[in-house]
């Protein structure tokens, strides 16, 4: 077990971090103060760095690399800021890994590439106003016509929403209840009858957009089908590496506010000493670097556990559990050991302590992590409506 990166993936690591801190942080402060996505010349200096689509396959436009080089990509720009990075995820976790894994070969190939070089963004949409959690509750449906597909529904809390060009949207695809009858299929975003509600503004994640999605008699080729009915099982798999994503955002907003602090408390003097001094100020440090390290040694296992197909409910529900828990904790230290700079939008700790928070709500809670945990010690599932 070797816990040091290779020269390559170092490289790979500094090269991306250059990159990031030179040509993305006025880009993310705009993005931030008004509450806007990236648009495609970001996208375009992604494609050009060769990092969307960092583990998809050569075949398709990606890199060919593997998941836990994508997570040394992925944190380094989210560090930036999360809205910058958005773009980096998408491509290499969650939507494009389902595309990647379970669509069919036309489907892959029309899609796949024009990811990876920055054409598109591509969202996923799961959640419904009664159904977050108890995802297997979602109502939205596709009935299928001869070659056709005609999708009506609505859909709440995507990332990505009204911005991304298209959208791998879980839905029923049967008349069969709960999981059996849950599949995902693809969509356009200019396709008819597919529209949007007013843009979200949340306490974070600002330069993220979310809208509520309406499908009002949407149609769609039999041929945009993901993964048909039945196969709930296999996205949430997908899902489970889309876990490792939001882990790796988690803590790149808790790294970047550990990396700003640590420079500041050894400049900024109280009482005649620097921060640093004192007793009580090294203690809330190390504590901060030791859940730092231990998010990322979790990260990292679920990733590289993963590596040769997609990673376990319980690696990866650990490593988002822990990470979303930390990153929250870590930044609200940041803030205090700051005082009231901290808590001042001229630097950038309020912000990614807003942040923060938002990981351990999307993409599953953290309560509903630890069930996950709970259900992997065990062997089973626990019936949540009895």
């Amino acid at each position: 077990m070797n816990f040091s990166l290779n020269e390559e993936q170092l490289s790979l690591q500094e090269t991306v971090k250059k990159f990031a801190k030179n040509e993305l942080t006025d880009i993310a402060k705009k993005m931030e103060q008004e509450d806007k996505s990236a648009d495609k010349s970001v996208l375009k200096k992604f494609a050009d760095l060769g990092i969307l689509g960092v583990n998809l396959p050569k075949e398709y436009g990606g890199a060919g690399m593997n998941h836990f080089e994508a997570v040394l990509v992925l944190e380094e720009v989210a560090k930036i800021s999360i809205a910058i990075a958005f773009p980096v995820f998408e491509s290499s976790f969650g939507p494009a890994l389902a595309i990647s894994n379970f669509a069919p070969e036309e489907l892959k190939k029309r899609v796949l590439p024009k990811i990876c070089s920055g054409e598109i963004v591509v969202a996923v949409s799961m959640s419904e106003p009664n159904a977050g959690s108890a995802l297997t509750d979602l109502t939205t449906h596709a009935r299928i016509k001869g070659d056709k597909l005609i999708l009506n529904g609505q859909k709440r809390w995507c990332s990505g929403a009204g911005h991304a060009d298209g959208y791998v949207v879980y839905c029923r695809l049967s008349e069969q209840e709960g999981a059996k009858g849950i599949g995902a299929l693809y969509i356009e975003k200019n396709t008819k009858g597919f529209t949007f509600g007013k843009q979200d503004h949340h306490m974070g994640f600002r330069g993220v957009s979310s809208a509520d999605m309406y499908f009002d008699d949407v149609v769609l080729p039999k041929s945009n089908i993901i993964v048909p009915a039945g196969g709930f099982k296999k996205l949430m798999e997908a899902f489970d590496l889309e876990r490792c994503g939001n882990s790796t955002m988690s803590l790149a907003c808790a790294q970047s506010s550990y990396d700003f602090v640590l420079e500041y408390i050894q400049e900024r003097k109280q009482f005649g000493k620097r921060i640093i001094d004192f007793q009580a100020v090294q203690m809330q440090l190390a504590e901060m670097k030791m859940k730092l390290d231990a998010s990322r040694l979790l990260i990292y296992r679920a990733v590289v556990n993963a590596d040769k197909s997609l990673p376990s409910i319980a690696d990866s529900s650990i490593a988002k559990c822990f990470a979303n828990e930390i990153t929250r904790e870590v930044t609200g230290k940041a803030m205090q050991l700051m005082g009231g700079y901290g808590y001042s939008k001229e630097f950038p700790i309020e912000q990614k302590m807003r942040d923060s928070w938002g990981w351990g709500i999307a993409g599953g809670s953290i309560d509903i992590q630890k069930t996950n945990i709970a259900s992997a010690l065990v062997g089973r599932r626990f019936n949540q409506r009895k």
